[in-house]
C-alpha cells in the first residue's frame, strides 16, 4: 500500500509540474525545476517508510516511465532542457543504486538531497542571479551564483547528517560538499544525477 501511495504522489507531482510549466509558458526556470526539487526531496524521505526493495522497485518503475515519456513526449516539462540530457533516467537509476551503497536512511536522505534540493535550487538561483558571473566547464555554462547555492545546500545536508545521525568533523562535511560541487560542474548530460548520490552515500558510509 505504501508503494502504491508513493507512486500516486509521484504522478501527481509530475502532473502538477506539467500544468505549472505550461502556465508559465516554458520561461520560468522554477517551474521547470519544480519537479526536480519536489520529487528529489520526496525521494530522500523514502527509507523512513519504505523498505530498500520497495525503493528499488520504484526506481525501476520510474526509469520505465521516464523512457516511455521521453519516447512519446508525454511529460514535456521534464525533458524541456535544451541541451542533450538523460538526467531524469540517471536520477531514476541513482535512486535504486544508492540503496546498494548504504542501508542507513539518514545517509540516503543526505545523498538524494544533493540532486533534489541542491541541484534544483542551484539552477533556479543561477538562472536568476548568475547572468553576470558565468563560466564554462566542459562546454556547459555555469554560474558562481548557482555553484555557490549548490555548495551551501550540499554542505547543510551533510552537516545535518553529522549533527543528527553521526559525528563527522566540519572539515569533512565541507570537503564532501566541495567535491560534490565539482562533480556537479563536470558531469555531462545529466550524469550528476547518478554520480552525486552515489559519491555522497559512499563517502558518508565510509567516514561515518
Amino acid at each position: 500500500m505504501a508503494v502504491l501511495t508513493v507512486a500516486v504522489i509521484g504522478l501527481v507531482l509530475l502532473a502538477l509540474n506539467e500544468v505549472l510549466w505550461r502556465h508559465h509558458k516554458k520561461t520560468d526556470e522554477f517551474s521547470r525545476k519544480f519537479v526536480h526539487i519536489t520529487v528529489g526531496s520526496f525521494v530522500a524521505t523514502w527509507p523512513f517508510f519504505l523498505s530498500w526493495n520497495e525503493i528499488r522497485i520504484l526506481s525501476v518503475t520510474a526509469l520505465i516511465v521516464v523512457v516511455v515519456s521521453k519516447y512519446f513526449n508525454i511529460f514535456k516539462t521534464i525533458h524541456s532542457v535544451t541541451r542533450p540530457s538523460w538526467g531524469e533516467a540517471w536520477f531514476a537509476i541513482g535512486v535504486g543504486l544508492t540503496t546498494f551503497v548504504t542501508h542507513r536512511p539518514a545517509i540516503y536522505a543526505a545523498s538524494l538531497v544533493q540532486v533534489g534540493l541542491a541541484d534544483g535550487l542551484a539552477a533556479v538561483v543561477g538562472t536568476k542571479y548568475g547572468k553576470g558571473n558565468t563560466y564554462k566547464v566542459r562546454g556547459q555554462t555555469k554560474s558562481l551564483a548557482g555553484s555557490g547555492t549548490f555548495l551551501f545546500i550540499s554542505y547543510l545536508a551533510v552537516l545535518s547528517f553529522a549533527v543528527f545521525s553521526a559525528p563527522l568533523a566540519i572539515g569533512w562535511c565541507l570537503a564532501i560538499a566541495i567535491i560534490a560541487t565539482g562533480l556537479e560542474n563536470i558531469a555531462p548530460h545529466g550524469l550528476d544525477n547518478l554520480v552525486l548520490p552515489l559519491f555522497v552515500a559512499l563517502t558518508l558510509q565510509v567516514l561515518a
